[in-house]
């Protein structure tokens, strides 16, 4: 497993890795909720971020993750391909190579929440909306001292 920096061509495999991950850990959202992020995270969102992927030795992509101004912004991995070290090599990558410390986490979401408290971020606070005004609460979450584990 490698992680590159992602291009525009792999927005398509991104946005079904997205998709996979998303219906199996973000159960809050409805079908609808999910069509409607779609055209947002393709047209606006991936190009708001410094984007990595992290793909097989075959070339399938199994994960990736979104780095802006020190904040992991996004990290999404194949549902297929989770539990299988995707997502800590990509926050490694973020923390070790892109300066990353926080995150915020939907709390509706423990799966993401333990997983970062795995690697070594705690909670510093809370919103009670997302990004977006809906009423999917936050937990935002910074390295702590001791980082990653």
């Amino acid at each position: 497993m490698k992680v590159e920096q992602a291009t525009r061509n792999e927005y398509p495999a991104m946005i079904e890795v997205w998709e996979s991950s998303v219906r199996a850990t973000h159960d809050f959202l409805s079908a609808e909720d999910i069509d409607g992020l779609k055209p947002l995270i393709l047209e606006q969102y991936f190009d708001a971020v410094e984007l990595t992927c992290a793909a097989a030795d075959d070339g399938r992509l199994l994960g990736f993750c979104g780095v802006l101004a020190g904040r992991i912004e996004m990290l999404f991995v194949a549902a297929e391909a989770r539990g299988r070290g995707v997502g800590r090599l990509l926050t490694r990558h973020a923390v070790e190579i892109q300066g990353a410390t926080k995150v915020d986490v939907n709390e509706q979401n423990p799966q993401a929440v333990g997983f970062y408290e795995r690697m070594g971020f705690h909670v510093v606070g809370r919103s009670p909306l997302d990004g977006q005004g809906r009423p999917f609460p936050l937990l935002h979450m910074e390295l702590g001292d001791a980082g990653l584990r």
